[in-house]
């Protein structure tokens, strides 16, 4: 049985990590806006076919994860931190006092990758 109110935190962190806000969010899945309200409020219950709209536009979302918490979000976080690149710690005459803090790279599909130091 999946516990609402974890669900809906779930889902609040997805739409963050996306930078969504729920009319966003409800756009990009292909759902009402209302649904996605009354989803976040309570009222209603995440139905499959929305679980896996979900799934279907953000790769990243584990269905496992999002319906129960086990796993990790995004998917294969951590083969990511491993594959941080080695240029945070190279230096050049224009770049002497500063240090890169993280790079954050865009993709059309409206996902993305931050990588950290």
């Amino acid at each position: 049985m999946v516990n609402i109110s974890e669900f809906t935190t779930r889902l609040k962190k997805v739409m963050d990590f996306h930078q969504l806000s729920a009319s966003m969010f409800a756009d990009k899945v292909g759902v009402q806006r209302s649904s996605i309200s009354h989803i976040l409020s309570g009222r209603n219950k995440p139905s499959l076919d929305f679980i896996l709209k979900v799934t279907s536009e953000f790769v990243d979302v584990d269905m496992y994860w999002l319906l129960n918490g086990k796993g990790s979000f995004p998917k294969n976080a951590e083969t990511k931190v491993a594959a941080t690149p080695t240029f945070f710690n190279e230096t050049s005459a224009e770049t002497v006092g500063k240090k890169i803090q993280r790079i954050v790279v865009f993709y059309s599909d409206g996902t993305f990758d931050e990588y950290q130091k």
